[in-house]
């Protein structure tokens, strides 16, 4: 038997007499319009496999199971994004047939109970997005079907059990942003056999990219070592992490310049360097190798940091495919290259706080999918090009404090814009700024 009304904008709370459904095997109520609380009656649900009630409202405490072999055959769990409160129940680790268990955006409190290392068939755990606390329990590392785990925006603190480092299948780990200030990876990590997407952003980690990440048994695929106090430079061994598609070491202090051996990479998808201390070229950001024609790079954020040229060396086989590119807040001055028309995809493009100079490129105008164009506090001259009115799907904009002059083209989408997208330049007038004088 199974009940499946998910999406269908139900409100109200679900029925106390849910539990008088014995032979149900599914229930799916998620995303709908829910309130109230989790009917302790879902405890006589004992055919019960899968239970989604995710994507609600719905408060209170998880009142299941409430005693030992209740709900024996829930393999499937989702009380996502609700305001679940109280403490995760420990008579959850009951629930010996729990595959996949996904309670992360609520509002859980306390410690990680030690009865979830008894969930021997567990593959995935979320609990990200609540205000758990205390230190991750040793049990844990008896979970040896585990394939992710994430943990990541509680207050969790360390250190981190080394029980952790038996759990030979992970593939995910996310323990970002919480209290653990770790100060290093710990080595077991760089061991595990399975791992390929390490997630420790806001962990307190402190020195130079540890270079026991070059050798792992599995290759990293995602890497997040974001706000951190990560010092020195780039290593270049990093170019070697071949199958990398994900890579993100923004808010650190990292400095020096970018290897060359990044161009080595060749699935890399997301580059994410902003709110750093790096300098000189930001050029082999844009000869990265790629096992695709056109490119894998789709999002590049190099902002916030302090490069003085690379954006000439701009190539047309590696970025068609890039859909967000910000390289704001540097100091990269002269003239755009016209092969940025070649950028297809581009969607934003952000470009201010630099010293870019001379006229506005006619080539700009063929990213006919931009949508975000922000070139602010540069010392762009000239006009405006009128080629600008092809730009139909462009929704935000910002010429402003530059040196354009003359009249700005009229018609839309230009004239949609305030302002304050055009003011700093002394020269400009038209709609929306004062008339021109004859």
């Amino acid at each position: 038997m199974h009940l499946d009304l998910h999406a269908n904008s139900i409100t109200g709370h679900i029925p106390q007499n849910i539990g008088d459904l014995q032979l149900l095997k599914e229930l799916d109520l998620s995303d709908n319009l829910l309130n109230g609380e989790i009917p302790a009656s879902v405890n006589n649900l004992t055919s019960i496999s899968v239970m989604y009630l995710d994507a609600n409202h719905l408060e209170g405490e998880i009142p299941f199971p409430s005693n030992y072999g209740q709900m024996p055959l829930l393999g499937f769990l989702r009380l996502q994004n609700n305001q679940l409160g109280g403490k995760i129940p420990p008579n959850l680790g009951y629930l010996v047939s729990l595959q996949r268990v996904s309670l992360e955006n609520n509002k859980l409190e306390g410690a990680i109970p030690s009865s979830l290392g008894n969930l021997e068939a567990l593959t995935e755990l979320y609990l990200n997005g609540n205000k758990l606390s205390g230190v991750i329990p040793k049990s844990i590392g008896q979970l040896s079907h585990l394939i992710l785990l994430t943990l990541s925006h509680n207050s969790i603190q360390g250190p981190l059990p080394n029980e952790m480092s038996a759990l030979q299948n992970l593939q995910t780990l996310d323990l970002s942003f919480n209290s653990l200030t770790l100060n290093s990876i710990p080595r077991w990590v760089a061991k595990l056999p399975s791992l390929s997407r390490i997630y420790l952003a806001g962990c307190g980690i402190k020195g130079q990219i540890p270079d026991m990440l070059k050798s792992t048994p599995s290759p990293i695929q995602e890497l997040d070592l974001s706000a951190n106090d990560l010092t020195g430079g780039i290593p270049a061994w990093m170019g070697s992490l071949t199958q990398l598609y994900s890579l993100n070491l923004s808010r650190n202090h990292l400095s020096s310049s970018i290897p060359a051996s990044v161009a080595d990479f060749q699935e890399l998808g997301v580059l994410d360097l902003h709110s750093n201390n790096i300098t000189a070229s930001m050029e082999h950001v844009f000869k990265i190798g790629t096992s695709f024609p056109g490119g894998s790079l789709t999002y590049v954020d190099l902002s916030d940091n302090s490069f003085t040229s690379g954006i000439q060396q701009i190539s047309v086989g590696t970025l068609e495919r890039v859909v967000y590119l910000n390289l704001s807040h540097n100091l990269q001055k002269g003239k755009l290259p016209t092969s940025m028309e070649k950028l297809k995809a581009l969607q934003s493009l952000d470009l201010s706080y630099n010293k870019f100079g001379f006229g506005l490129v006619e080539a700009l105008a063929n990213l006919s999918h931009l949508e975000t164009l922000k070139l602010q506090r540069n010392q762009f001259t000239g006009r405006i090009p009128a080629e600008f009115l092809n730009l139909k799907n462009l929704k935000d904009l910002d010429l402003s404090d530059n040196l354009l002059v003359g009249e700005i083209p009229a018609g839309r989408p230009l004239s949609d814009f305030p302002q304050s997208c055009f003011t700093g330049n002394t020269g400009l007038c038209g709609k929306p700024l004062s008339p021109c004088k004859s």
